[in-house]
Parts: C-alpha cells; structure tokens; sequence
C-alpha cells in the first residue's frame, strides 16, 4: 500500500530518534553539532517538517556512528521529500474541512490493520449514516455553509472504504455506552437508521454496547479514543489517538498504550455481547420508527 508522505516523514523521524538516543547524545547536543536549532532536530523526528534536508540526515547518521542506515535513510528521506502517494491521499482535495492533525489519523487509519475504538458519547465517524453526520456537524459548526457540510459528509464516506473495501480491510472492534443509542441526533428517523446500518456492518466490524446497567470498572474513565494497530511492515508502533475539544493528540509510549488496552479490555467485559448487541440495536431502531 503507497504510504503518504506524513507516515514517510515519521517513520524517518522516528529511526533518527532511535539512533540518537543509541548514542546517547541529547537533542540540543545533537543539533549543535550538525549546525541546527534543537527545535528543527525535534521537528525532524516528530516527522513534522516537511523541508527534509538530505545533508542533515546525511550528518546525523555520521554522527550517531551509523554507517550501515545511511543508504535506507537517505531513501526514505526522498522518498518523503518528493511527495510520494500524495497524489494518492484522498483527503487531500478536501484540505479546507481537514486540518492537519486530523489528517495524520486519515493517514494512520489507511495502514492500520486494526483500530479499538471506544466511544462513550458520540458514533465514531467511521460508522456514521450521512443523516447523522449532517445533524451533527451542523450543530457543531454553525457558521458553516451547506457546501462546507456537504464536503464533511463526503470526508466520513470517503474514510469509511478501509472498513468496506475487498482487499485486506480494517479489522475494527467498537465499544459505545448505551448512551449512544438513545441520544438523539438529527430526529427519531436519522436514528432508526443510523443504528439499523450499525447493525448491519460486515463481519470485520465487531460492536459492542455497554448497557446502563452494567457494572463501570474503577479507573477506566478514559473518554473517547481509538488504539491503532499495524503490521510489522509498516513501520509504525501501536497508537493511541484522543480527540478532545479543539485537540487531538497521538500516543505511542508503550506503557501508556498499555494503558489504554487494559481500559479497553475492562469495559469490553462489562458490555453485552456482539449477537446481544446487534438485538439491542434493530429493538431501538424499531423503536424510532415507531
């Protein structure tokens, strides 16, 4: 699968990281010594500046005593650089609805070879009816025009072709409270529909509910978040993303992404079962139309 230049630029940052802190040498230490502010370095493994310097790599990898990557990184760096799959990053034509640390997740969602979502409010974009997404975008976004929402439609759609497409989809596996379900957005109709099309996912898609009466396991109050997970080839380590209000921020320390599992784990063993659920959804659909 062509990889967008964002996972390029992090995969880079992340093995120079790696060989930095192999040779021990601090950041600001580091970049002193290739002649460049610490703040640049740190950019450069995040993955967050786009104008890749081949002689900065070039110097790094000198530096850290690494002769043996130096072909690899340099590869990958213009590969990076030249923009490859960024023809083929389908959020691109819609950059004006899209900012940039969302589109890191668009990225990571395309590679990814399972997500763990948990969703205590709100449905997930990914599994949202296009009525459902109207409703609530036009309650988020008031000073947006039709145009604009129409286009955010368009976004949610085109994101969910990993969970459809034939070949090698994501395998995904969505815990929601049962305050999902009775919340009501967009009117008793959007809501019949939009929890029968939960039901009727593919068998790649796994969802389970937390009923009201379930007993909530201590420490689990996470709040919304999708856990990442790749295959070996990609490169990329297991990730945790949390959407807040204005916010977004990815986790990739081991220990925290544990974390996140066990949570995911607890509550998954207070929810009803995947059969007991897609029940409980076609009742409340029904319900709805009613």
């Amino acid at each position: 699968m062509t990889k967008s230049t964002t996972i390029l630029r992090r995969q880079l940052g992340r093995q120079l990281r790696e060989l930095r802190v192999a040779s021990g040498l601090p950041i600001v230490e580091a970049a002193r010594r290739i002649e460049r502010g610490a703040g640049t370095l740190q950019r450069l493994e995040k993955g967050e500046n786009p104008r890749i310097r081949l002689l900065d790599v070039e110097a790094l990898t000198k530096l850290y005593d690494a002769p043996e990557r130096l072909e690899g990184l340099l590869e990958l760096a213009r590969r990076a650089r030249e923009g490859e799959g960024e023809g083929g990053a389908w959020w691109h034509e819609y950059g004006d609805v899209v900012p940039d640390a969302f589109a890191l997740l668009l990225d990571l969602e395309t590679i990814a070879s399972t997500l763990t979502m948990y969703r205590p409010e709100l449905l997930p974009g990914l599994f949202q009816t296009a009525a459902y997404t109207k409703a609530l975008d036009a309650a988020y976004f008031r000073t947006a025009t039709q145009e604009e929402l129409d286009e955010r439609v368009r976004v949610r759609r085109n994101r969910q072709r990993i969970i459809t497409r034939r070949y090698d989809p994501v395998v995904a596996h969505l815990l929601l409270e049962e305050t999902v379900i009775r919340r009501v957005i967009g009117g008793p109709r959007v809501m019949a529909e939009q929890l029968r099309y939960l039901a009727d996912q593919p068998s790649n898609v796994t969802v389970q509910v937390i009923p009201f009466e379930a007993r909530y396991p201590l420490g689990t109050a996470t709040g919304p978040f999708t856990l990442l997970d790749f295959d070996e080839g990609t490169g990329e380590p297991p990730t945790v993303y949390v959407e807040g209000y204005g916010t977004s921020t990815y986790y990739e320390r081991r220990g925290l992404v544990d974390r996140y599992r066990s949570a995911f784990d607890q509550l998954r063993a207070v929810a009803l079962s995947p059969a007991d659920t897609k029940r409980l959804l076609r009742t409340a659909s029904r319900e709805y139309r009613a």
